[in-house]
């Protein structure tokens, strides 16, 4: 899948890609016509960097709720031609889950659609997930027949089949089939259940990896042969070593660090990093110096989970290199530094913004780490991340640093939070947005009375509601 081209932030398009709750406020006072437009083009053409974490489908469904939308759009993606060519199921899975939530709210259309996807589709397993939870057991009794044609009564179709049944995310569905009247249906099902069941033994007891006895020099070569394959293996291979090794392999770690293969090198960095060895951060700091990429990246993933006042130490002098290790500095400063911190920490979010712009990972940490530091004069930047990332986790981040440090964020960005695409950010809003804007009291109601609603949201709106709350 392409990286998705973001709309400025200035556009409709752009805040209902970026899921900030001030896309759906513009929608709603837009021409319907352009607000559907953009809507659809959000659902069709999936805006998350990473779709697999980030929350748009309840936006987007409540949004066509809103606007009344038809579903003609997401009709013809669904069942256009490219459906069979792109299998990818990040394609379809967005508009799929958006149907799902419309289903919810009673939607019959999205329902009917979502059971032709089912039988017709190539993401069908997708479909039939969202099914199981929305729809009753005859809909799903009449899916059976054809989710079953889908595999060929031979040893390669019934293999898939058990496959399909074994990974499937949802169950009822297969235990309802496996219980189905038709005798050709359950007896098919009950032998792909009880093939998944074995699969995944033979699977357990088939494993390749570490045993006991292993020595040090075993655990270095089994992460090598994952080098070797393309498959990092140094993260179980440090815990190996923690079973293994004992004070007298301890120069054999040392030397691996220092000069080992690539491997070994990554597995010893960590191993040392997890135990504190006195030795671990100039060993770090050599590995950045002279190691390959891999090694470069093992040696600063270890570093950062270090928890020692020596790392966060050594953090003050490193923050201001040019480099990886300079970077993950600010970061443990962020995560571990103190109020003596402050100014290396702003200085590196900026740095941050200035070098990578909004949406550079590293943000992450440092603008949790300014909120925690309760970096006042961060405000500036934290507000131009908030408006600007195309991630709605990093602007989730932004917003409770701005809780933290900004006094005008409840009355400010904390009301537009109500109508956030990410429940985190909505339950931030819920306990902060004040109150005296009338659309905050009538969001905050819709919330409480949502079945759709997370229980956190709606836990976190009961809170402004109840005896001991200020007057809402």
């Amino acid at each position: 899948m392409f990286d998705p081209v973001i709309a400025p932030s200035g556009t409709l398009l752009g805040l209902l890609q970026r899921g900030r709750g001030d896309g759906t406020l513009h929608a709603l006072t837009a021409p319907r016509a352009e607000a559907l437009a953009a809507l659809n083009h959000c659902v069709l053409h999936d805006p998350r960097h990473d779709w697999q974490v980030e929350n748009r489908s309840l936006y987007y469904a409540r949004l066509y709720l809103d606007l009344n939308g038809e579903l003609d759009a997401i009709e013809a993606h669904l069942f256009d031609p490219e459906d069979v060519l792109v299998a990818d199921e990040s394609r379809t899975g967005l508009a799929l889950a958006v149907l799902g939530h419309l289903a919810s709210y009673g939607r019959l259309d999205a329902l009917q659609l979502l059971r032709r996807y089912a039988a017709h589709g190539v993401n069908w397993a997708w479909a039939l997930d969202e099914l199981a939870l929305r729809d009753d057991d005859a809909g799903l009794r009449a899916l059976a027949a054809p989710v079953l044609a889908r595999f060929p009564r031979d040893a390669e179709g019934e293999a898939e089949l058990a496959a399909a049944v074994r990974d499937a995310f949802e169950p009822r569905p297969w235990r309802l089939w496996a219980d189905d009247p038709r005798e050709s249906i359950a007896t098919r099902v009950r032998a792909a259940q009880e093939t998944g069941c074995f699969d995944r033994w033979q699977r357990q007891m088939n494993s390749s990896g570490p045993r006991p006895g292993w020595s040090v020099r075993a655990v270095f070569e089994w992460a090598e042969q994952g080098v070797e394959r393309g498959t990092p293996l140094h993260v179980p291979a440090a815990r190996c070593l923690t079973a293994v090794a004992g004070p007298e392999d301890r120069p054999e770690i040392v030397e691996a660090a220092r000069s080992g293969t690539e491997g070994a090198r990554c597995t010893a960095l960590r191993h040392l990093a997890d135990s504190n060895d006195p030795d671990v951060l100039d060993l770090i700091e050599g590995a950045v110096a002279t190691g390959s990429t891999p090694v470069v990246e093992a040696a600063v993933a270890a570093y950062e989970r270090m928890r020692s006042l020596a790392a966060v130490d050594r953090a003050r002098g490193w923050v201001h290199r040019p480099d990886a290790l300079g970077a993950a500095a600010g970061r443990v400063l962020a995560c571990r530094g103190a109020a003596q911190d402050r100014d290396l920490v702003l200085a590196a979010l900026r740095e941050a913004v200035r070098g990578e712009g909004p949406d550079a990972p590293t943000l992450w940490t440092l603008v949790d780490g300014t909120g925690r530091l309760g970096i006042a004069c961060a405000a500036p930047v934290l507000r131009h991340i908030y408006r600007e990332t195309a991630s709605s986790h990093l602007r989730g981040r932004a917003a409770r640093a701005l809780a933290a440090t900004d006094p005008s964020f409840a009355a400010g960005f904390a009301i537009e939070c109500l109508w956030d695409c990410e429940e985190t950010t909505r339950e931030l809003a819920a306990r902060h947005a004040e109150t005296g804007d009338n659309r905050v009291v009538e969001r905050l109601r819709r919330l409480a009375s949502d079945p759709a609603e997370e229980d956190e949201v709606q836990t976190a709106v009961r809170s402004r509601f109840g005896p001991d709350a200020p007057a809402v």
